[in-house]
Parts: C-alpha cells; sequence; structure tokens
C-alpha cells in the first residue's frame, strides 16, 4: 500500500502499520496512506489493527507543517479531524495496538477507535496541545469530551497533562494494558474476538450509538475550518 502505512491482511484481519520517521508525524501524505488501507480494509472486509514499531504510536502532526503557515495548519488538522470521524464511523472494528507513547493526535487516533490496547513502561500518552502553545481545537476538544473521562478531560485537554499507561487506562486513552512482548498477541486475540460478532450489527449499531456525536464532530470540523491554533 504505502512506505507510511503498510498493510498486510491476515485471516480477516488487516494490520495497517504506521512508519515515518523516529516519531510517526501525522503528516497530510500520512492521512492520504492511512484512507488508501482503510478503504483496502473494507474492501477485504477485515477487523483492523493500528500499530507501529516498539517506542512510539506517534508524536502528533508534523510540527514542520502545522508551524508553516495558519492555513497549512488548518488543512492538517482538518484533514485529520476527518480522518477520525471515519474511524470512529467505519463499519468495520477498529483496534489500535500502541506501542509507546502517543502524544497529541497520535493520543487522539486511540480516541478514534474501537478498543485500544497499550504496553506497560516509561511512555507518555495523552494532548500536549496546550503545552506547546496550541490553542486546543474544536474537533479535538469534542472528541476528548466524548471519550474520556469527566476528570480526565479537563486534567487533558485545558491543563496539557499527560498520563502513564495504566493513568491512560484510567483517563480512557486505552482499555487494556499489557506488556510489550503481549501487545501483538493481545491485538490479534482482540480482532479475532471482534471478528466473531455480526458486522451488519455492528455497523448499525456503532452509527445510532455515535449519531449525535458524529453530527457535533461534523460542526467541530467546520468551525476550525476557520480557527488558527496559534
Amino acid at each position: 500500500m504505502s512506505d507510511l502505512v503498510a498493510y498486510q491482511l491476515d485471516d480477516g484481519v488487516a494490520t495497517l502499520t504506521l512508519s515515518n520517521g523516529k516519531v510517526n508525524a501525522i503528516s497530510n501524505e500520512v492521512i492520504a496512506a492511512f484512507n488508501a488501507a482503510l478503504d483496502q480494509a473494507e474492501k477485504d472486509r477485515a477487523v483492523v489493527i493500528i500499530t507501529s514499531a516498539p517506542g512510539i504510536l506517534s508524536g502528533g502532526y508534523d510540527l514542520k507543517i502545522m508551524t508553516s503557515s495558519p492555513q497549512a495548519a488548518m488543512d492538517l488538522v482538518a484533514a485529520g479531524s476527518t480522518l477520525a470521524r471515519r474511524m470512529l464511523s467505519h463499519p468495520f472494528p477498529i483496534v489500535v495496538a500502541c506501542t509507546g507513547h502517543a502524544v497529541a493526535k497520535g493520543a487522539f487516533l486511540l480516541l478514534s477507535a474501537d478498543y485500544r490496547i497499550g504496553v506497560e513502561g516509561p511512555f507518555s500518552i495523552g494532548l500536549n496541545e496546550v503545552q506547546i502553545g496550541m490553542t486546543m481545537h474544536h474537533a479535538g476538544i469534542e472528541l476528548a469530551r466524548d471519550r474520556l473521562s469527566k476528570s480526565a478531560f479537563g486534567r487533558s485537554v485545558i491543563n496539557g497533562e499527560m498520563f502513564d499507561p495504566k493513568g491512560a487506562l484510567q483517563a480512557g486513552f486505552l482499555d487494556k494494558v499489557v506488556t510489550a512482548e503481549e501487545l501483538t498477541d493481545a491485538a490479534r486475540t482482540v480482532a479475532l474476538q471482534l471478528k466473531k460478532i455480526n458486522m451488519r450489527a455492528h455497523k448499525q449499531t456503532k452509527l445510532k450509538v455515535r449519531k449525535d456525536f458524529l453530527e457535533t464532530l461534523d460542526k467541530a470540523i467546520e468551525l476550525d475550518r476557520q480557527h488558527q491554533f496559534q
């Protein structure tokens, strides 16, 4: 599929492996590769696992693009938020196997999936936008509001607090934490279990449960098209 997002299909499970430099920065090209991989997974009617090499899922949006111009930042955030919306309404289950750190857009990938597994270790997971001088975008606020616990929402979005894996589990970024050695097998076990559910019922129930939230997210994405993040 792409060097940025590798695609491997095995027994009805599609593994999408993110690979873009040291921190797996999310660029327009990475988002395009993700969309192409999700297109293929949909054709293959596969449960999806999103993962990366050990140590970091993603450090977030490519800061070279985010600081190049206000328009470039708005365009990248709009594309990333649209990807999040697509993941939230994807007709087949999406599992994220988080190999370590997940920061900013990396953490939003966790908030856009149906099941999230992290690994034990000295890793940081969370939304650091306000730490680095960026006003949180509307879509990010709504995504965090919907998926995080009420107490963690304010600490994360307003204070920029970062969580270790166990803290991320309590906050709502993760559903399970395992050792690094167990991650691949744990993700595959969850994916194979999810493969057994009725996908038509999964899709329709997902859309019914998330209907109001997806409408809110659509409005937020539009607001962000007129909003500067510096």
